[in-house]
């Protein structure tokens, strides 16, 4: 597949080939074109897996101050080409200085989390749609209700603590009720409390797993973007925190990595035999081989699946959102918008 998006030529099918033609970029895939794209709607080309380009497309990208990033299949970041002149040493400074900036950092800080609740009160409400027990579907809606008292007091958040008070108080109500969603006997996948570091149940690793490859593709989004991954803004700074990349996840957490831990285990593609336990409670529960790899092939697909994007109003694989929000936030952080609008699933 290729796409342009936000100014960006977004390439991921295997052994796509781009190169220039003209005043313009073209896709190839086994000789038949993809796409073709004039020069000056491109503002940088971002580039998945196998997916290469041309010698000459990248003397012309970077003689036009055109970044090239390229990224696993998976979406984590490898390398970047640039010519002699680039944004990013601009944009990381507008970064910076956002962060000495009280009112920008609040005001960021407020965007992720408001996007991470506003996703937590639709899952909530999407779980109790489709539950059975009706006990259930009434607490999974009071919480998300909660949840939802708690999105309109955001906005009177005045420092960065208060908005994190409120993201803690969301955390709370939402893992409180989560194990209503499993449908699954609790024999099998019981949940009582978010645990990690380590994860005490089959459902705390599952989720840590798969939040540990969203934060893999948020590290890359920031950084395909030329944003500094380790300074952020909601989470504190900590030497190898990747804290920016943190922030941008917070959207993501309930919409994609609970959903699809949710989905795993409720369709039981995941069983009790693809875990490794200890023997105590105290010790950890992991991801064996077997498990891992269904994760990691159930979260591939998922990523594949096209989502409306509530901005800009059109189709684009999920896996991809990760990077156009991060251009979204490098645009607020030039001053090009007015405000960062996080991701709504």
């Amino acid at each position: 597949m290729a796409r342009e998006l936000l100014n960006t030529l977004f390439v991921t099918s295997p052994n796509a080939f781009v190169r220039l033609d003209g005043e313009s970029l073209k896709v190839e895939l086994d000789g038949a074109k993809l796409l073709q794209v004039p020069m000056h709607h491109i503002g940088s080309v971002m580039l998945f897996g196998t997916s290469m380009i041309s010698l000459p497309a990248i003397h012309r990208c970077a003689a036009d101050g055109r970044t090239i990033t390229l990224l696993d299949q998976a979406g984590r970041f490898k390398a970047r080409i640039v010519g002699p002149t680039s944004g990013n040493v601009l944009l990381r400074q507008a970064q910076y200085e956002a962060h000495r900036d009280p009112a920008k950092t609040v005001d960021l800080a407020r965007s992720f989390v408001a996007g991470k609740l506003r996703n937590m009160y639709k899952t909530l409400m999407r779980s109790a749609r489709e539950i059975k027990s009706e006990e259930s579907r009434t607490q999974l809606r009071g919480a998300a209700e909660s949840i939802g008292g708690l999105l309109v007091s955001l906005p009177t958040a005045t420092d960065i603590d208060q908005v994190r008070g409120l993201e803690g108080q969301a955390s709370a109500v939402y893992f409180d009720v989560f194990g209503l969603m499993i449908t699954v006997p609790p024999t099998e996948f019981a949940f009582k409390l978010r645990t990690r570091r380590p994860p005490r149940d089959r459902v705390n690793a599952v989720l840590s797993f798969i939040y540990s490859l969203l934060t893999a593709d948020c590290v890359g989004a920031c950084e395909g973007v030329g944003l500094d991954p380790q300074f952020g803004f909601l989470h504190t700074l900590r030497p190898g925190r990747a804290s920016l990349a943190l922030d941008l996840m917070e959207e993501f957490r309930s919409a994609f990595a609970d959903r699809l831990t949710l989905t795993l285990i409720n369709r039981r593609q995941l069983r009790p035999h693809d875990f490794d336990e200890g023997t105590s409670e105290e010790e950890s529960v992991l991801l064996n081989s077997d498990g891992r790899k269904t994760v990691l092939q159930e979260y591939q697909l998922r990523k594949q699946v096209e989502v409306t994007h509530e901005l800009l109003k059109e189709k684009t694989p999920l896996g991809l959102i990760p990077h156009l929000q991060a251009r979204l936030l490098a645009r607020y952080l030039r001053e090009d918008l007015d405000s960062y609008i996080p991701y709504s699933a």
